[in-house]
């Protein structure tokens, strides 16, 4: 069965990105450039621009153009986590993922890390560490922030598709931030964390994190 003539399109855009190696907020050639590229009508390229912008690899801003999109082809909610009622057991099982991603991401960073990576590791945790120290919830976003920086420092390209089990399981523990201790043992377990990345120590930095999920499960639960 043949595809219809805007899937094709859409199919042979995405392959000259690729082909490109635009980056992420690269801004495409216009309508008219791409129908030229691809030999089809504008309107056609306005409709795949559209298929893509609807799958997170385009966005498109108006009266600017087509941008590769931040979100690289990764839904809001790819994994469905919205639909699932029992949060407390999601919560619990996305804290057993992980139990089994980050301690090997950190450890990852740790044999890994450029001192730019250093660098923007040491003014997230510092600026989470003020934000705390400044009663702002924004360090709950900076959290998420940390440790998806850590996911991406890995080198590994599946863990952008994973990033949302990270996330999600920071953002369904964001209610028990009010918990000192949990902001105290997390700060701490930040530092920990950059020092075994910044010394170079796969070791310690798998169990600087895994002691940190430890932990903030614990208290977590032990909250409700």
């Amino acid at each position: 069965m043949v595809k219809p003539l805007v899937e094709q399109t859409a199919e042979r855009l995405l392959k000259l990105v690729l082909e490109r190696g635009y980056d992420v907020g690269a801004k495409l050639p216009n309508e008219y450039e791409l129908a030229q590229d691809l030999e089809v009508g504008r309107s056609t390229i306005r409709e795949a621009v559209r298929s893509l912008a609807t799958r997170n690899i385009l966005e498109v801003r108006q009266g600017s153009g087509t941008y590769i999109s931040s979100k690289r082809g990764v839904s809001e909610d790819p994994l469905g986590f919205s639909l699932v009622k029992d949060t407390a057991k999601l919560t619990a099982d996305l804290f057993e993922l992980r139990y089994l991603l980050e301690p090997r991401i950190a450890e990852l960073v740790a044999l890994k890390a450029s001192q730019e990576d250093i660098l923007a590791l040491e003014e997230i945790v510092a600026a989470i560490e003020k934000s705390v120290g400044e009663g702002d919830v924004y360090h709950l976003e900076l959290d998420v922030e940390f440790h998806s920086m850590l996911a991406r420092m890995s080198g590994n390209i599946a863990m952008d598709s994973l990033l949302p089990v990270i996330n999600q399981s920071i953002q369904l523990i964001n209610a028990n931030y009010t918990n000192r201790q949990m902001k105290d043992d997390s700060l701490k377990a930040h530092r920990d964390i950059l020092q075994a990345i910044k010394n170079g120590n796969p070791v310690a930095a798998h169990d600087a994190m895994l002691l940190h999920i430890l932990t903030v499960k614990a208290i977590a639960f032990q909250s409700k």
